[in-house]
């Protein structure tokens, strides 16, 4: 059956206001784009909140790279509505709550069907600014201008189009503030524990940094049965919100005299974590988060676990 679009403004392009970064480490700028309808496998969103993900920051800094291309648009954490659909397109229409993600999912190949990962083995091998399938933008500048996606979302835009490999339905009754957080932060933390520790019931985990991400791990350790769960981080105001997702102890570092962070956590779980995640991104907090970590040994060797990101 035909979708049909309400608005009627299906097939064709549509201008709206964007945050539109033209170099590296500048300011974003409001300006007014021009969004082109879907093409085949393709909707376009028109998005109802998004957020800031410190990889935003990170990329925006950069001025060589996979994605050092300006100008560009920004954001891969929001939640939206469908406006229009291309050809193709059976599983989505318009009204359909939606939350776009970065990492496709086919929900054809091996990769994407294993219960192991989730690193599509066609579409997530190469990253380009553009929609993964024909190479091209789907954004211009009212100078006619090509504008490049980011990771592909874009959701700096009021207005964005996303391949159905990364995209994913969601109920409407979900708050938008909180469901775009499922783009990128809850999915990352929750993943982390769940799927790639693989956390098993009983086990100590030490987590560094609570943001969305590190309280998401918490959650996803609360939830796998984890009997302890330490949460560091500087900032006091923490506590209370760790104890929600989960966090049974929390340790501030400059709390913790001429002891290393290590060895406090070292003492608390009888000679380190099961899991560690650094959820931060620092180099001298992986050490850390590497240093808290069990040994175990195999064979007459020694084995340091759970040190993950």
């Amino acid at each position: 059956m035909e979708n049909q679009n309400r608005s009627g403004t299906a097939g064709k392009a549509i201008r709206c206001k964007a945050a539109v970064c033209r170099n590296p480490g500048e300011p974003l700028m409001i300006e007014e784009i021009e969004v082109e309808p879907p093409k085949a496998w393709e909707i376009r969103i028109k998005i109802l909140c998004t957020s800031l993900c410190h990889t935003d920051v990170t990329y925006w800094k950069m001025s060589t790279g996979p994605f050092a291309f300006f100008p560009m648009i920004f954001g891969h954490e929001a939640v939206g509505v469908v406006e229009s659909v291309g050809e193709h397109v059976e599983e989505f229409q318009e009204g359909d709550m939606v939350v776009p993600v970065f990492r496709p999912n086919c929900r054809e190949c091996r990769d994407c069907k294993s219960q192991k990962g989730n690193g599509c083995s066609i579409f997530g091998g190469e990253l380009v600014p553009a929609m993964p399938r024909d190479k091209t933008s789907r954004f211009k500048g009212m100078n006619g201008e090509t504008l490049y996606h980011f990771f592909s979302v874009s959701s700096f835009s009021e207005y964005t189009v996303v391949d159905v490999v990364n995209v994913v339905k969601i109920s409407p009754e979900f708050p938008v503030d909180k469901a775009c957080l499922l783009s990128c932060g809850i999915s990352t933390g929750i993943g982390a524990a769940w799927k790639v520790a693989d956390i098993e019931e009983g086990s100590t985990v030490a987590i560094f940094g609570l943001g969305t991400v590190g309280l998401a791990v918490a959650e996803g350790a609360r939830l796998r049965g984890a009997s302890k769960i330490i949460g560091v981080d500087l900032n006091q105001e923490k506590i209370e919100i760790g104890k929600q997702f989960g966090v049974t102890e929390f340790i501030n570092p400059t709390t913790c005299g001429e002891k290393k962070i290590s060895e406090v956590i070292k003492e608390k779980t009888d000679g380190g974590a099961d899991y560690c995640f650094e959820c931060i991104g620092l180099a001298s907090l992986m050490e850390d988060a590497f240093n808290s970590s069990r040994v175990l040994v195999f064979g007459g060797n020694l084995t340091r676990i759970g040190a993950r990101q």
